[in-house]
Order: C-alpha cells, then structure tokens, then sequence
C-alpha cells in the first residue's frame, strides 16, 4: 500500500503534468470504485486542473469548472491500486470489467492517468466532491505527521490518549496520517522500539526519540521518493526498506555496522510486521500472534 512518502511524490508528479490542463473525458472501468454519484465524474468534463493534493494516503486532483466552483476527484489507492500516466492515451474506451482500469481521466493534450487495482479484493476508493472534507474519511484525518503542528508535546498527547501499541497508533489514520504498516516498522526500527510497547509506557525521553524517529524516516523517505516517475515508486520503497518485507535477512544495524542478527516477523489474519529483535526488544523476538504479551 502507498503510504505517505509515495502518495506525496504521486501528488508532484501529477500536479506537475496535469496542472493547467482541461479534463476532456473520465470513464469508469470499475463502478465499485466509484463511491459517490453526485455529483456523476463526467462532471469534470471540461474543467481545469488547478492543483494535485495530499490528504494523508488520500489524493486530491482539484479542478476549476467553468462556473469557477472547484471539484475534487479523490482517492485512496488502498493496497493494490496505482495510478499509471500515459503521455498518449488510447482513443480506445474503457470497458467495464475487461481491465484492472478503475477509473481513467482523458486529458486536452491526449495525455491522462488511469486508477488501477489489481488482484480480487477490491478497495480502491473514488469520490467526486465539492470538498475533499466531504469524504468522510479524510474529514477524520488525524495529524500530518511532517507538519509544523506535529510537535513533541502533540505527540505526548496521542501517547497518553489512550493504552494501546504504539505500532497501532502510528497506523491509526485518525491520529496522525499517512503511516501505514511498512513506516511504522521503520520508524520504530529506527526508535529501537518493540512494535507491542503499551503508549503510556513512554516517558519524556522515549517520546523524543521516536518524536526524531518519525520525522527523520519519513524525511528521507519523501526525499528518496521525490521527483520519480509513478512506475518507479514502488521499486524505490522496497529498496528504501531496512526491516519491512526483509523477513529472513540480516538486520542492517545502524551506522553502517550490522547487528548480526536477523529480520523478524509477527504474521496476522491478512498483514504481518517485521522487526530485528537485537535491536528493538532486548533479543526476546516475539509471539508470533496478534495478542502477544511477551514483551511490554
């Protein structure tokens, strides 16, 4: 799943082939995608792109219709969606069905994007609205993780709010946005955390390096993302990985030295985590189980 670095770096690549560009068609190849029907995405039809937005993992094309009320096509590309550019499209229609195309959007030049979803579990998220804020979804947003309100003393705050992993509340979109589950496992890698650590167990000095933890990952990571085409994005995260989807491999270490022991993992029903257990939990790995109280 994209996760902020690389919805980020989708953002500026389309707002930078897009921008200034009139809609000159949309079709669906997925109406199960579409999640709202008014107003229709033909709606956008001869509109101009004013802009390409980020709202947490959630993308935001915003147009200006000739009335010069704004229109925002948003979506969530979930776990196995994409968007594909094209400098020349097809005249070919869409057919509904036929293709992973959930959605394409046809541009004046004959350039345009499509909305892709692979595979047979079917979650990509499309909404054509006058505010991004009328997706529910994005209305619940929690913090930009890299913003200037994303201080310590708020981090503090999401810490105590309530007792859960701290794994869990760097996933919660509700609480800070756009960490998904591969950030969170670098992030508490590069904290020297366990994935299980209850969030009221962390004291100032805890706070402040996963605080530094947060902030420098996802740096590098929007850095390291920044300026790719769309095709290169997820080669470019799995090489950026250190622990997640490394299972097996030899842990990294830090400052260029290994630890000499290797990547963990913790599998549930339909996701699993990774992390080296010399590193994050005092070389106790973990119960592979969702519920694990090995380590606290």
């Amino acid at each position: 799943m994209p996760e902020l670095p690389e919805v980020e770096a989708l953002a500026g690549f389309l707002r930078g082939r897009a921008v200034d560009h009139a809609v000159s068609g949309v079709e669906v190849g997925a109406i199960s995608a579409l999640k709202t029907f008014r107003p229709p995405p033909d709606a956008l039809v001869g509109a101009v792109v004013v802009d390409v937005t980020r709202h947490g993992k959630w993308l935001d094309l915003m147009v200006a219709t000739a009335t010069g009320e704004p229109l925002h096509l948003v979506w969530h590309l979930s776990r196995a969606g994409w968007v594909r550019w094209t400098d020349q499209l097809s005249d070919r229609p869409v057919r509904p069905g036929k293709s992973p195309i959930a959605l394409r959007v046809r541009l004046d030049d004959g350039s345009g994007f499509d909305l892709t979803e692979a595979g047979t579990r079917k979650r990509l998220a499309v909404h054509v609205v006058a505010e991004p804020t009328d997706v529910p979804q994005v209305a619940t947003l929690g913090v930009e993780p890299l913003s200037d309100e994303f201080t310590q003393d708020r981090l503090t705050e999401l810490l105590a709010a309530r007792n859960q992993q701290v794994k869990g509340l760097l996933r919660d979109q509700g609480t800070i946005a756009g960490i998904g589950n591969a950030y969170s496992d670098e992030i508490l890698h590069a904290a020297r955390m366990s994935p299980f650590a209850p969030t009221r167990s962390f004291d100032a000095d805890r706070t402040a390096t996963l605080y530094a933890a947060i902030r420098q990952v996802l740096t590098e990571a929007v850095e390291a993302a920044s300026g790719r085409p769309a095709a290169e994005l997820k080669d470019a995260k799995r090489r950026g990985m250190r622990v997640h989807g490394r299972t097996g491999e030899a842990c990294p270490g830090w400052d260029g030295v290994p630890c000499g022991d290797t990547v963990h993992e913790v599998s549930f029903a339909d996701s699993s985590l990774q992390y080296c257990p010399t590193c994050q939990t005092g070389g106790k790995p973990l119960a592979d189980r969702r519920m694990s109280r090995l380590l606290r």
